[in-house]
């Protein structure tokens, strides 16, 4: 089976975009819950802390699901980078992945600021190949 480089590279552009959309959903919630906190800190009540953990949830669940999309990213950018050699830095895009979810996903909810911070530098890093993927 001859191996077709336009369907590899479109593959890698839509995994990609499926963890764009992940990811971005994800900061949009962290947003919300960071916006709902500060209503909670300043007496909001019960309703705003209600509104709070369930944003922070929403958020865990994109974030879990932009873990697996960043996975699938990140195979589909290995069938295009080992047989071009493209320099995509598949393994620096892996291993930052890997920390971004592994010791991020359990104290979270406790740096939500910070969370948003490296979501936006993945949403980036995910943004930045997709460029470059388009104009090969």
């Amino acid at each position: 089976m001859a191996y077709d480089f336009e369907k590899e590279r479109n593959e890698a552009i839509a995994a990609g975009e499926r963890a764009l959309t992940s990811l971005r959903a994800a900061r949009e919630e962290l947003r919300s819950a960071g916006n709902w906190g500060l209503v909670d800190l300043f007496g909001g009540g019960m309703i705003s802390g209600l509104v709070k953990h369930s944003k922070m949830g929403n958020a865990q669940r994109y974030m879990e699901q932009a873990k697996l999309d960043l996975q699938s990213f990140s195979r589909e950018l290995q069938d295009v980078n080992m047989t071009h050699n493209l320099n995509l830095n598949v393994g620096d895009f892996l291993t930052f992945a890997d920390f971004f979810f592994d010791g991020l996903i359990a104290d979270w909810l406790d740096r939500i600021n910070e969370t948003k911070n490296l979501v936006e530098d993945a949403i980036r890093q995910v943004e930045d190949i997709v460029r470059r993927l388009r104009i090969l």
